[in-house]
């Protein structure tokens, strides 16, 4: 392999890398643009080390090992560097895309520093749609499946569950708990609904047909996660 060869390879690892690094470092993670540029042009001078630092030894008789050692390395390697970017929030993990994006990027540059210029390139395409493109559908997805909790006052015994069930519809089938319970002001209750998989438009509409009647109001509307 030529020497412009070798830095052309190197600088195609740089740039791939460098295109999941925006999209990480658009999100202000620490595993960033220099990070991902930094593993993928690591990976892929490691595969051409692999596979082309060994020529003088491979050369001479009785000499005999699997090149691609150095390289399969990268892989177990790279796992320590995407550890440290996962972190736990309470009871939230965040880093993990981060993590996998890291183990991508290396694949990446082993591919480039294998001379395989199309499916690095391919790879980088991918990892990227990935990101920027599959997270708008994912956070729809997770936004159907939350928790939300609609509080209310109102006089004791007017909204019943069989109320519940009558305004919310077909939706009855969302509520998760209705509780009622004696408020601090005599003759009213104080009632905790929660819904799941609901959206807030629908709670908002629940809500607003609940507190047309008499005397009911909302307290607070929190959500939460399921």
């Amino acid at each position: 392999m030529t020497h412009v060869e070798l830095i052309a390879r190197l600088a195609a690892a740089a740039v791939a890398g460098s295109v999941v690094g925006i999209e990480r470092e658009r999100l202000l993670w620490a595993a960033g643009l220099r990070t991902h540029m930094l593993v993928c042009v690591g990976s892929c001078l490691a595969m051409i080390v692999s596979a082309y630092g060994f020529d003088d030894v491979l050369s001479q008789s009785h000499v005999s090992f699997d090149p691609s050692r150095v390289a399969a390395q990268v892989i177990s390697g790279v796992s320590f560097l995407g550890a440290g970017t996962i972190l736990l929030r309470g009871e939230v993990v965040r880093g993990l895309t981060t993590a996998a994006s890291l183990w991508g990027v290396a694949a990446v540059g082993l591919a480039i520093g294998g001379g395989l210029y199309v499916a690095g390139t391919a790879a980088t395409v991918i990892i990227v749609a990935i990101l920027a493109g599959v997270k708008p559908l994912e956070e729809r997805y997770r936004h159907r499946m939350t928790s939300r909790e609609l509080r209310l006052t109102g006089p004791s015994g007017v909204v019943t569950i069989d109320l519940l069930n009558e305004v919310a519809g077909l939706r009855a089938s969302r509520v998760r708990q209705f509780v009622a319970k004696p408020s601090a002001q005599e003759g009213y209750d104080d009632i905790v609904i929660s819904f799941v998989r609901l959206s807030q438009t629908s709670v908002d509409d629940i809500a607003h047909k609940l507190t047309a009647r008499n005397g009911v109001r909302i307290l607070s509307e929190d959500d939460g996660r399921a």
